[in-house]
């Protein structure tokens, strides 16, 4: 997967924000749906699924291994599984471009199939450690040859039948407890998974509704016992990916930070591992309330609405750091304009994401004129009670798609144009971002020729 050219651009608000959007679908479901309907005995049909660059690469993937995965011309797709232990030895190595998701969940797929499989990714995903994910597979029989780091590109050998175990997961992480729980489907006997705070659980979701038999325990405190049942036969599904919280974060922020915006974010799920973010505004101060709740797939979706307000500071329970770990960095940006002292700790998970998003955040934070401290594990942030940034930089994005659309939003309420040094890795996961900020009335600044 070759990299897109570097894409610099700015962004400004000329007005407020109004009108009615829709964001992509949710990209941590759609990695799942594509797995479980690719794993799955039958043809499974997706709709909704987010066409951005991650979940390309697994569908990608699963081609490679034998599914038969296909965009129909409504935008629907339609996955011909394979059934669990059916996957084929792909014939190259799996590109995972920028997805820590597809390879972490893959890597789980293959460690309990008969198949050998090489992962290679990005500059970005290639740096970033994968020993969380291999220390479980290979108690489960997995051979797996990485590179220095345990990073990328890395090789997985399959064990069949692999080893059942009970894995207590050492930090929170949704992604190995799904790398874990996936290897178990084709694993004999029950594999267990025990996490010490409730992670987003969109995979025990799926996996039950395509007829997994697992259960989840709760022993009366936040620890979770997850069990699957090995040698499973998952049935086809019909699948509805909702709005996916992480991209509609975007909006709703811009909506709060600039006076006097209306905005209407329609469809978005809100599965309560997911909604960290609008509670953390709420309690900020933002109007921003849910309409038309409904469920959909067994997943909770509404509409969120959310118009110009005046934050206040926020300090974070590092207990609810697994609801919106990939919201923090809009979240700064929100606090930066905030009246009052924002404190958020506990946030060391976010130093191992696409790029370190404490350090990424602050310097840029810094560089625009926010005033903001770094900690070992978060950001201290005083805000300007309202007052526009004074912008008038250069931010780098460092490859990672959420740094950039975090500083496209401080871009709309700071005096002096922030440039984003490339918007290129928003295709990731938001490929509309731009075109859906522009429908609210957001424009693209005009850049100097460099």
């Amino acid at each position: 997967m070759q990299p897109a050219p570097p894409a610099p651009a700015a962004f400004h608000a000329p007005g407020p924000l109004r009108g009615t959007v829709r964001v992509p679908g949710d990209k941590s479901i759609s990695h799942r749906a594509l797995m479980l309907s690719a794993l799955a005995v039958g043809t499974s049909r997706i709709e909704g699924l987010l066409d951005g660059e991650d979940v390309l690469a697994t569908a990608a993937a699963m081609r490679a291994m034998g599914a038969e995965c296909v965009r129909e011309g409504d935008g629907r797709w339609m996955v011909h599984g394979v059934g669990v232990g059916g996957l084929l030895q792909p014939a190259a190595a799996l590109d995972m471009g920028n997805s820590g998701t597809s390879t972490r969940l893959l890597m789980g797929v293959v460690a309990s199939h008969p198949i050998t499989a090489t992962f290679t990714g990005d500059a970005s995903l290639s740096g970033r450690p994968m020993g969380r994910v291999i220390e479980p597979l290979a108690r489960m029989g997995a051979d797996i040859t990485a590179s220095p780091g345990g990073r990328l590109p890395l090789m997985v050998r399959g064990l069949c039948p692999a080893v059942p175990i009970e894995y207590r997961l050492p930090v929170a992480s949704a992604q190995v407890k799904s790398a874990v729980l996936l290897a178990g489907l084709n694993t004999p006997g029950l594999t267990r998974v025990i996490e010490p705070v409730a992670t987003r659980d969109h995979s025990e979701r799926m996996l039950r509704g395509f007829g997994a038999e697992l259960t989840v325990e709760e022993d009366g405190t936040a620890t979770r016992i997850i069990t699957i049942r090995g040698e499973a036969e998952l049935r086809p599904q019909e699948i509805a990916v909702p709005g996916d919280p992480s991209s509609a974060a975007f909006p709703a922020v811009a909506a709060c930070l600039v006076p006097g915006s209306d905005v209407l974010v329609e469809h978005v799920g809100l599965n309560p591992t997911r909604a960290g973010l609008f509670a953390a505004l709420q309690a900020m101060g933002a109007d921003l309330s849910f309409e038309n709740a409904r469920e959909i797939g067994g997943e909770p979706v509404a509409d969120i609405r959310v118009r110009g307000s005046a934050l206040s500071g926020f300090a974070n329970d590092p207990r609810d750091v697994a609801s919106m770990v990939d919201e923090y960095p809009i979240l700064f940006v929100a606090a930066a304009l905030a009246r009052g002292r924002s404190v958020f700790t506990g946030l060391e998970e976010l130093r191992v994401k696409e790029s370190d998003r404490i350090a990424v955040m602050a310097q840029g934070l810094a560089a625009i004129g926010a005033r903001v401290e770094e900690t070992a594990d978060g950001l201290i942030v005083e805000g300007t009670g309202g007052d526009r940034l004074a912008g008038g930089a250069t931010v780098a994005a460092r490859l990672d798609h959420r740094i950039a659309m975090s500083f496209a939003v401080a871009g709309l309420v700071s005096h002096a144009p922030v440039i984003i040094d490339d918007m290129a890795p928003v295709a990731t996961s938001f490929p509309g971002f731009e075109a859906l900020m522009t429908t609210l009335g957001a424009e693209r600044r005009q850049l100097a020729p460099a």
